[in-house]
């Protein structure tokens, strides 16, 4: 089993970095932010120059005033903290698949096996953290077994930032209380009996540490030496099928994202195969030098593997990733999967199963073309009435589960609500003579029924229909009906309710 690692990033200055980004004119200046705590404003972030003229967080904004009067002071964003940090992890997706959002302004990444791909860890920190400061963001980051251990040393560590396995505590008897992630109350305990460092208490019996600082924070402990599990709960988990492909050099040309489409392909439909499964909707993901994600979506109307086809349907959205600086990393995701029918590769080989292939492939290209909303596939159900009697499906190989009804002409167009018409007819359980539609008088010439169809009294109230078939001077056929017995007291009410081929 692959031994895990894990990166802590700490942004210590997330919000005043943030607005300095929006705004380059306060770059420089001591600035704060603030929000509302009771009856009073309270500094809720500080920048680097504001804390070195001795302002802190928590401190009220009226005492920060007075000790800079000229203090830039951004009011009510500390809501903002959250949203940032997942942006930034989504950001970092590009380095690691799985990203968390950890306490007090920081992401934790589970970087096992991702840092050769960078030649190792201390090249692959490093072009993180300077990417994050070439974005803007001040950050300290450091990698361990651990996430205890690295949260501890990206924020408290004054040596090197990567812990080598087994080596935890040794990183950590250096450092304060507080880089325990204890809580404040224990920190402060052991730094009024003289324990300012790991060092002087964490060889205690831990009946008496446990004693001293509570049950939770002996939990901080274990986990920081990775004697506990911690949970680590990423922003977006990753699918069960997917293929990442990391780019050496920046990818600018249609040619390039072909190749790497193919290579992700390849990757993804082997591990498919093997379970038995095949592509529904894919997502390819173009991460781009200049932080821009470009999500790129297919479709198919069965389950495929061919990567050949998979591959014609993404060639079809190449021309809407634009690369521009380079696109950096791409990941390709099986968003939907379902099972392969197991006689697809038997019948690949014979005529009547590479027809059928062709036709769903075709389907597949026609929906990348015109869109998946232009392919509509429809079963019937047992209903009578006609709104109840068809269901849409998404899948091509979905089952009949009773046969489409014969004995009975139906149009290969139905309207979705059935729309009013005027009519003419001599007799009033007679067919119409003429009708008028969307302003246009067709003359009957032909005409069948009427074929009664009752209302399922049993889901909803309502009157009977009367069917009629109707051809005009033009030969176009018509699925006309009344609603409801003729009555002299009431003028009955026809519409039209689909189109004959």
């Amino acid at each position: 089993m692959m031994q895990k690692r894990y990166m802590s990033i700490w942004f210590s200055t997330l919000l005043t970095d943030w607005i300095r980004i929006k705004r380059p004119a306060l770059k420089a200046l001591p600035l704060v932010f603030s929000d509302k705590a009771a009856n009073r404003m309270i500094i809720t972030a500080v920048s680097h120059e504001a804390a070195l003229l001795g302002i802190h967080q928590g401190m009220p904004l009226a005492d920060a005033r007075a000790i800079v009067p000229g203090l830039e002071v951004i009011e009510n964003q500390s809501h903002k903290s959250e949203k940032l940090l997942k942006a930034i992890g989504e950001w970092c997706i590009r380095y690691s698949p799985l990203v968390a959002i950890e306490e007090d302004q920081g992401l934790t990444l589970d970087i096992s096996g991702c840092a050769h791909l960078w030649g190792g860890e201390r090249e692959y920190l490093r072009e993180i953290v300077n990417r994050l400061r070439g974005l803007g963001y001040y950050v300290r980051a450091a990698v361990s077994d651990t996430m205890g251990t690295a949260w501890a040393v990206s924020r408290y560590g004054k040596t090197t930032p990567i812990v080598k396995s087994g080596e935890e505590l040794s990183a950590l008897l250096s450092l304060p209380p507080m880089a325990l992630r204890l809580s404040p109350l224990a920190s402060q305990k052991l730094i009024k009996l003289g324990l300012k460092t790991v060092e002087s208490f964490i060889s205690m019996p831990r009946s008496v540490l446990r004693r001293r600082i509570g049950e939770e924070s002996m939990e901080r402990i274990e986990q920081v030496l990775g004697q506990k599990q911690e949970r680590f709960s990423p922003i977006a988990l990753p699918e069960v099928y997917s293929a990442r492909l990391e780019s050496m050099e920046p990818i600018r040309t249609r040619k390039g994202i072909e190749l790497a489409i193919e290579k992700l392909l390849t990757q993804l439909c082997a591990h498919l195969k093997k379970d038995g499964m095949g592509i529904r909707s894919a997502l390819l993901q173009s991460y781009r030098i200049d932080g821009k994600l470009i999500r790129t979506v297919i479709g198919t109307n069965g389950p495929s593997a061919n990567i050949s086809h998979l591959f014609k349907l993404f060639s079809l959205k190449i021309d809407q990733i634009e690369p521009k600086m380079g696109i950096e990393l791409f990941t390709m995701d099986a968003a939907k999967v379902e099972t392969l029918d197991p006689r697809q590769e038997a019948l690949w080989m014979a005529e009547k199963g590479m027809e059928d292939q062709k036709v769903c492939e075709l389907l597949d290209r026609l929906a990348g073309k015109v869109g998946p909303q232009a392919i509509q596939r429809y079963l019937p159900q047992p209903h009578h009435w006609p709104e109840r009697s068809i269901k849409k499906v998404d899948s091509l190989l979905e089952p009949l589960s009773l046969p489409w009804r014969t004995d009975r002409p139906r149009p290969v167009q139905l309207l979705n609500i059935p729309e009013p018409v005027q009519v003419s007819a001599p007799i009033p359980d007679y067919p119409p003579m003429l009708f008028r539609y969307q302003g246009i008088t067709h003359q009957v010439k032909k005409a069948d029924g009427p074929e009664r169809i009752e209302r399922e009294w049993w889901l909803e109230e309502g009157e009977h229909r009367d069917y009629y078939q109707l051809e005009d001077a033009e030969g176009k056929r018509y699925w006309l009906f009344r609603s409801g017995h003729y009555s002299s007291e009431k003028t009955s009410g026809w519409f039209i309710h689909g189109f004959f081929a």
